[in-house]
């Protein structure tokens, strides 16, 4: 599994990094950059996805019962959930920008974004310790922050792992 998820990895990087360019800019190739853990990179964003996927398993979320279902109504309290809920909200209308335009760049730029705004929710919105309907509440959101974040690597031919 090691070997499957790193490989993953290295693809994954090469394939962002490439996508991630607007392809009137120069295109630098750099090992480090590519394969960082931070920054706008495919590991960063692995990372993010197999990181929620964890919280979803700790949380009792099964994803092989039914993936679209929720665990809970999406409830709005604190800045975090609401910059997050919206960065969701965007899948459909940057997937449109991004076809029309023919630019996957923005595709990479988009899924980014939701990271960034789930690591914020993350670190400010507690999860598993939040009283019900709280927690259920940003289960769901993880949920389908997971589930745009899988979606959007997939569009880009990049694996989104469930654990790393």
């Amino acid at each position: 599994m090691q070997n499957a998820i790193a490989h993953a990895v290295g693809v994954g990087a090469i394939k962002y990094a490439d996508l991630s360019n607007e392809r009137i800019k120069d295109y630098v190739f750099d090992w480090n950059r590519m394969l960082a853990f931070e920054g706008n990179t495919a590991p960063y964003l692995m990372y993010a996805h197999a990181r929620i996927r964890l919280v979803l398993r700790k949380g009792g979320v099964d994803k092989s019962v039914d993936e679209t279902a929720l665990p809970g109504t999406v409830r709005i309290e604190a800045p975090e959930e609401r910059a997050l809920a919206l960065e969701v909200l965007g899948f459909a209308t940057m997937i449109e920008r991004a076809a029309e335009s023919l630019q996957p760049h923005r595709i990479c730029t988009y899924v980014y974004d939701v990271a960034t705004a789930f690591t914020a929710f993350f670190h400010n919105c507690p999860v598993l310790k939040a009283d019900e309907p709280t927690r259920a509440s940003r289960l769901a959101l993880c949920q389908l922050t997971a589930r745009v974040l899988a979606q959007g690597l997939d569009l880009l031919g990049i694996t989104a792992p469930e654990q790393m």
